[in-house]
């Protein structure tokens, strides 16, 4: 029995000898990948300050992973990929062009064709400089972008599509621009007044620091006409009372779509107040009161459809002032 007892011993020390620790072992392969998640259309908003004649920066993440640091100096090719955003076009919208994403031109942008990412580092940020002065926003603009193989073999990039590619829906801001709430705006078919048209909500877009544009009545960015119903929201200094400020609206189509400012003064409210909860947080509400008319002249053919627009819209943007890089901070 002593020794039944001694060979057991001795089996449980040359097992406790002959373990490893596995746990520091590589468990997975290192593998390169954009951090790109993509929202429901395929795309990833690439939120960019907007700046008249400057040039702005994007960094986008390239990152390496595993379950162990990265071991080794690595050169990370990247090039563009309109296949992948041809074929993204295809299967959001079919054969309906008119509305498929653009890719940017490349005037608008500059890159580096590699990336660096030294051994012991996981993560690094391609810089994408931007130019987006003139960008009309009207087009759906999209930086289509790919992880390319590597000839030399020193990484592998992550088979997944939407880790080794990143559809960058280019997307400009200012004060004034985002997602406003639409339920007390209000738009009137000619000689109703009873049964108005809403929507929940109503996106705006950049075309300078002061100004941005929406498209009129219940129109968006899907509608196929909508270049034709632009209206354009400048935001003044000039005060009408205590709180409100002037707002100037116009249309650039004013021959064919009859765009008329309304009897009511239009202006803006903007209000701020730091979270009771998180003292980092700040909310910035922006609220802002239309007043127009237009003429609808391509959906019935033949006809001229007279609305009438009036009531307002509201924005709550929150700034987590924690973050030092602005496209960051604010919580889209």
């Amino acid at each position: 029995m002593k020794n039944i007892y001694v060979v057991i011993l001795m089996l449980t020390v040359w097992s406790l000898c002959s373990c490893n620790n596995e746990w520091e072992d590589e468990q997975y392969r290192q593998l390169v990948s954009f951090k790109a998640e993509p929202n429901a259309q395929g795309v990833t908003a690439a939120y960019v300050r907007y700046k008249p004649e400057g040039k702005v920066r994007f960094n986008l993440p390239v990152v390496v992973s595993g379950s162990t640091p990265n071991v080794q100096d690595r050169t990370v090719r990247i090039g563009l990929d309109p296949d992948t955003l041809a074929y993204l076009n295809r299967e959001q919208y079919g054969h309906r062009q008119e509305l498929y994403f653009r890719q940017l031109e490349d005037k608008y942008y500059s890159m580096p064709q590699t990336i660096n990412i030294p051994a012991g580092t996981s993560t690094v940020n391609v810089p994408i400089e931007f130019t987006l002065g003139d960008l009309d926003e009207a087009d759906k603009w999209v930086l289509p972008l790919q992880i390319l193989e590597d000839p030399a073999g020193d990484y592998q990039v992550n088979p997944h599509k939407h880790f080794r590619r990143a559809m960058l829906r280019v997307t400009p801001f200012n004060d004034y621009s985002g997602t406003y709430g639409g339920t007390l705006y209000k738009i009137f078919l000619d000689g109703d007044t009873q049964q108005p048209l809403t929507l929940n909500t109503h996106r705006t877009f950049v075309v300078d620091d002061q100004t941005i544009f929406l498209y009129a009545g219940i129109r968006d960015i899907d509608y196929i006409d909508r270049k034709n119903y632009k209206v354009f929201i400048k935001f003044t200094d000039e005060m009408i009372d205590i709180q409100k400020r002037k707002l100037e609206i116009w249309s650039d189509n004013v021959d064919n779509n009859k765009f008329k400012k309304g009897e009511a003064q239009s202006y803006y409210i903007i209000d701020e107040e730091w979270d009771p909860q998180l003292p980092y947080m700040k909310h910035i509400y922006i609220t802002l009161y239309l007043s127009y008319e237009f003429e609808d002249y391509t959906t019935v053919p033949g006809q001229r459809l007279r609305y009438t627009v009036d009531g307002t819209l509201s924005m709550q943007r929150d700034i987590n002032t924690l973050i030092p890089d602005e496209d960051q901070q604010i919580q889209w």
